[in-house]
């Protein structure tokens, strides 16, 4: 997820950024999630574990808030995000990625 993400926000933030702020940004705040939980992890520790836990939650809470908005308000999105519809274009990865993450967080 990370390298998609990544990869696919780099690319509409410097292609097409002008068409489609909101969405590209949000692509963006989701890629640094990915990479940010992906390191603390791999990182180790239990300040690392609290940390991919809190953005685990943060995720999560912008899954759940994007995926609210593009069903209720579409033309807010012209194009759309890893979080778009609850990650419909990602096979819903991106809602069950970090309830997932959350729940082997907790059992670590």
């Amino acid at each position: 997820m990370v390298v998609g993400a990544v990869s696919r926000s780099a690319f509409q933030i410097s292609t097409e950024f002008d068409r489609a702020p909101l969405p590209y940004s949000l692509s963006a705040v989701a890629a640094l999630a990915y990479a940010f939980i992906t390191y603390s992890l791999v990182r180790g520790g239990e300040a690392a574990r609290r940390a991919a836990l809190v953005c685990c939650a943060v995720e999560l809470a912008g899954v759940l808030t994007v995926g609210t908005w593009t069903l209720l308000r579409p033309e807010s999105f012209p194009d759309t995000t890893v979080w778009s519809q609850f990650g419909m274009g990602y096979l819903f990865i991106p809602v069950i990625l970090p309830i997932t993450g959350m729940l082997w967080l907790r059992r670590r």
